[in-house]
Formats: structure tokens, C-alpha cells, sequence
């Protein structure tokens, strides 16, 4: 049994090969011009998550792209972003050629000690990435710079040219500016970075301990902080409560259990660290409105 977990783990929790090492890069052309099958049905592509961000640029024909928030129909020109971590799948939409880019980068790596304080906006603690992805449907001159500089960087890595590393960095840098400059909604959001920074080893501890109990007076001793100022403080910096935190992170593990692991609801509460099937479904439903077996059938069903 292990070992069939193991194998569908490699499947789903998708570890990007690097094309450059230095970059934490994977940049590269897919094209599909076989037809649909007799039934009419294009094959559907299995529910992957990786860690790093994935922009995907259709350069010719549509595809359809799925998350847990709906179903999109990318056409030739535009460009659908992918927070990190997040639940996705794709089909070919059409019998006409399909070509696109997909671009996968870990963020971390395009930050440096000068722009440092920027990271924490593309963290997704409180919102997804994918919400940015009304920005080019609002506006069609961002949606235009954004796949210019995907096609600048996927040029870049196909010459390989001196100095690429620096020409194709830069165009990443652009491509999260473009964002945050017209992030009119506020989705793109965070603290200050010594904040950030202080409340970082709470953050780590809650993310290697998820399966456990985890409480308040744990964290404050991570911190050495009293309770009564750790709560307020993680408050005042995260957006939310330290408890209300947890669950989300616990949920967010839990979502991709149900798709990518053969348990069952119950091994799944578990897994996360919500043995009890009454709060575990409770708080399942108030960041899904549904039940864990509707977000199961929900996500199944082909698009």
C-alpha cells in the first residue's frame, strides 16, 4: 500500500525538473494536433499541483483550464496564471492545433535582498494567485504585456544566449510588477517584512506539524511571546487569527489529499490533523460550501 501511495504522490504532487538550476526555471512549448476522439471528448489530463507559480500563454487554438473555482477557455493571446500549490488540470478544447507556453518558476528565487519586501504580496497566505486572472479579462493591455514577456522569456531560454540568465530574470521581475501595479482589487497584499520575518519560524512549525494538535501556547513558546500579545500580533500582520490560520492551511493539505491520495474522508480528517469527522466536514464547508465527498465528485467530473 505504501508503495501505490508513493507512486500516485510522484503523479500528482508534480516536481518540476528545472531547465535552469540557477533560476529555478522550467520554460517550454506544447503543441497537440492530434484530433478528438470519435466520442468528441478531448483527453482530460490528471489533477497536479507544484509549488512553483505557472503562467500558461496560448500562442494558437483553446484550451480549457480547471481549478476547484471553475472552469476557463484560454484562447490564442491570453494568459492564465497558477498560484503555487493550486489544484489544476487542462484539456485540449478543440480539434484545431493547439500550441502554448507553459512557464513554472519558484518565486523565492527572483527576490533578492533589495526587493526581499516584496515577496510576502505573491505569498498567498490570505488569497490565491489564481484571483489575479480577472486582471487580464478587465484588461486586455495587461493580458498583452503579460504574454510579451512570457514569449521574451521563453525565448531567451531557447537561445541560451550570454547573459540570459539576467535578460530572463529581469522579464520575471516585469511580469510580477505588472501585476502588482495593476492589482486594482487588493488580492496582491501582505505586512511588512520584518513582521513576516519574526512570525516566520510560527509559520514553518505550523507547516511541519499539520497531522498534530497544534495550540496557541506552542507557537508563543516558538516565539517566545506571551498569548495575549502573539494573538494579537499574528492578527494584526497574517489578517486572520492564529487558529483560523491553521485550519486554513489544514484544509488547503486536505483539498489536495482528496484528489491525489486513494483515502478516505476519514483518513484524509486525519491526515490533517482534524480526527473529528463533525469539525472536519464544519470547516471543509465553510472554505469549499460543500462537503468533502461533493468536492471530490465536483472535481471528477470532466469538463
Amino acid at each position: 500500500m505504501s508503495t501505490m501511495l508513493e507512486q500516485e504522490a510522484s503523479i500528482h504532487n508534480e516536481l518540476v525538473d528545472y531547465q535552469n538550476a540557477l533560476l529555478r526555471l522550467k520554460i517550454w512549448q506544447i503543441s497537440r494536433s492530434y484530433p478528438l476522439p470519435q466520442e468528441g471528448h478531448p483527453p482530460l489530463f490528471r489533477w497536479h499541483y507544484h509549488k512553483e507559480v505557472e503562467f500558461v500563454a496560448i500562442m494558437e487554438g483553446s484550451l480549457s483550464l480547471q481549478t476547484k473555482h471553475g472552469t476557463r477557455i484560454l484562447q490564442s493571446g491570453e494568459v492564465y496564471v497558477v498560484g503555487s500549490s493550486q489544484l489544476h488540470r487542462t484539456k485540449k478544447e478543440s480539434a484545431e492545433p493547439l500550441n502554448y507556453i507553459v512557464c513554472q518558476f519558484d518565486l523565492a528565487q527572483h527576490f533578492d535582498e533589495s526587493t526581499m519586501p516584496y515577496l510576502h504580496y505573491f505569498s498567498e497566505v490570505q488569497r490565491p494567485l489564481g484571483l489575479l486572472n480577472s486582471m487580464f479579462s478587465q484588461y486586455p493591455e495587461v493580458q498583452a504585456q503579460a504574454y510579451a514577456l512570457i514569449m521574451d522569456i521563453f525565448a531567451e531560454s531557447q537561445t541560451n544566449q550570454k547573459g540570459c540568465e539576467l535578460a530572463i530574470s529581469a522579464s520575471i521581475r516585469r511580469l510580477l510588477l505588472l501585476l502588482l501595479r495593476n492589482d486594482t482589487e487588493g488580492i496582491l497584499h501582505g505586512a511588512e517584512r520584518d513582521e513576516l520575518t519574526r512570525l516566520q519560524p510560527v509559520l514553518d512549525y505550523v507547516e511541519q506539524h499539520l497531522e498534530e494538535k497544534i495550540a496557541i501556547g506552542q507557537a508563543c513558546a516558538v516565539l517566545n511571546l506571551s498569548y495575549h500579545y502573539f494573538i494579537k500580533y499574528f492578527k494584526k500582520v497574517m489578517g486572520m487569527s492564529f487558529i483560523d490560520y491553521v485550519n486554513y492551511k489544514r484544509i488547503k493539505k486536505a483539498e489536495r489529499l482528496l484528489l491525489t491520495q486513494p483515502l478516505s474522508i476519514a483518513e484524509v480528517g486525519e491526515a490533517v490533523g482534524i480526527p473529528n469527522m463533525a469539525q472536519f466536514y464544519k470547516l471543509f464547508k465553510r472554505h469549499n460550501h460543500c462537503s468533502p465527498k461533493e468536492f471530490k465528485l465536483r472535481m471528477k467530473i470532466e469538463l
